[in-house]
């Protein structure tokens, strides 16, 4: 039986690597992003690579709670369940807290955490009732240390971790794995414009095959955390 992955924030960056990775070892791929023209490209290049496999990909705006329920299920009226669900999609908006616009707070939570809080609750289920099932939840060096014009960003990634501890203990039973991965600079479209080299960053491939290798751990097995850095270390 064909295995399935769902991913956020599919076309671009971790998603992107994810999606490639996971087709290419036989996962039918469901995913979402929010810009249609990308996801239409995308969408056509793995039907073309991988003529066997089913595809599943929406244009969804994640910090919309109800587009992202209806999303979950079309998906699971698709696929019925999902062996690996990976909470990828994120924005990151420099700030202060005292300082950044109004508005930027719920853009962020609403996007980097709200968003993997409902569509866990919409497809965890089904993985409790195959007593089988892995969840990723993309946190970030954010998560683990204050820096400064992280504001609501760090906020929201601190959040995410803590959510993701919680549901590792509320799944641990039911032999559902749930791992934090923890990158610093990524090489992802946030980064857009900068003019450092990309040796200071991590590369979204790796971020991905280090997900690989944790999934193909055995049953006995969960890495709860694993942080990511650049080689030469943080950006800041």
């Amino acid at each position: 039986m064909t295995r399935t992955v769902l991913i956020t924030g599919i076309t671009k960056g971790i998603g992107r690597a994810l999606a490639e990775l996971f087709a290419a070892n036989g996962f039918n791929v469901a995913g979402c992003a929010r810009n249609e023209k990308e996801i239409n490209a995308f969408k056509a290049e793995l039907w073309n690579n991988y003529e066997n496999q089913r595809f599943l990909i929406a244009s969804v705006d994640v910090s919309d709670k109800v587009a992202l329920q209806a999303f979950a299920s079309d998906v699971l009226l698709e696929f019925e369940t999902i062996d690996v669900l990976i909470n990828n999609a994120g924005v990151f908006v420099p700030g202060s807290i005292l300082e950044e616009e109004d508005g930027i707070f719920e853009q962020q939570i609403n996007t980097n955490l709200a968003s993997a809080y409902h569509l866990t609750r919409e497809i965890v289920p089904s993985m409790k009732a195959n007593n089988h099932g892995f969840v990723f939840n993309i946190c970030s060096t954010a998560s683990i240390k204050a820096y400064p014009n992280g504001g609501s960003y760090c906020i929201s990634k601190f959040a995410m971790l803590g959510m993701t501890k919680v549901l590792r203990e509320e799944l641990k039973n039911h032999h559902i794995k749930v791992t934090a991965i923890i990158p610093g600079a990524t090489l992802t479209s946030s980064w857009e414009g900068t003019d450092l080299p990309a040796e200071r960053f991590v590369l979204p491939k790796d971020v991905a095959d280090a997900i690989w290798s944790i999934y193909n751990l055995s049953g006995n097995t969960v890495v709860e955390e694993m942080i990511i850095r650049p080689q030469l270390g943080d950006i800041g």
